[in-house]
């Protein structure tokens, strides 16, 4: 296998399929994103309560939606680190901090559950990334750089208990399964517990007849 192949089976094997074929239309607009994402993105990121000078991790950074917001709020003196395990959605990433000019934002290509960080974050956001989220060897490897007391969102999708909504459950479950990568944990009907096994401590808000959340709180480390 030649470089060519193995950075497309690469690709395959790390970018679902929907994020294949868009990732490449939208790469000529940087900054692109759907209208009704934005004001999710800007709710995750005030959530987070960041400051000027504060280091935020965005896990599961996609094609960089997040960074305005996150780089509005830490400023200049403050640094926003991406980590995404596409090579597509990163390359889309790259190209919106080259466009922006901004030179406190890093894209890191990478599996989360093994990548390398320099020092500890004072916020993670995982927006619309459940292979993050849900996956406790994932966090097992992230929660070690959070500051205690660091700030935590995550947003995605989870199964209904609504009585309207939960007889579609199974047909849910498997559009998230063709959406998501082979890694992610199963839809469940709590997949913030892994972060809450990591201690930190959340408050949920269920929305879209239960079908997504919004996970946000902190990280409280026991004393040793």
């Amino acid at each position: 296998m030649n470089d060519t192949d193995h950075n497309t089976a690469r690709d395959r094997e790390f970018t679902p399929l929907y994020a294949r074929v868009l990732a490449p239309l939208i790469r000529p607009f940087p900054d692109f994103d759907l209208f009704f994402i934005k004001a999710l993105r800007k709710a995750a990121v005030r959530s987070l309560q960041l400051q000027p000078g504060d280091r935020v991790l965005d896990v599961g950074c996609g094609p960089g939606g997040s960074f305005a917001y996150l780089v509005a709020a830490v400023a200049q003196s403050g640094e926003v680190t991406g980590v995404e395990i596409s090579p597509e959605l990163a390359m889309n990433a790259r190209r919106r901090v080259e466009k922006n000019g901004w030179t406190n934002v890093q894209v890191i290509v990478g599996d989360a559950k093994a990548v390398k960080l320099q020092g500890s974050f004072d916020a993670v956001l995982m927006f619309g990334a459940p292979d993050i989220y849900a996956s406790e060897s994932v966090l097992a490897n992230l929660v070690p750089h959070l500051k205690n007391g660091a700030r935590v969102f995550a947003f995605g999708a989870k199964l209904s208990r609504n009585p309207l909504a939960r007889v579609f459950n199974s047909a849910w479950r498997w559009i998230f399964s063709k959406l998501t990568f082979a890694s992610t944990p199963k839809l469940d009907f709590e997949p913030w517990k892994a972060l809450e096994a990591c201690g930190v401590r959340l408050k949920v808000e269920e929305h879209l007849l239960g079908w997504m959340f919004f996970a946000s709180g902190s990280l409280k480390r026991q004393p040793e």
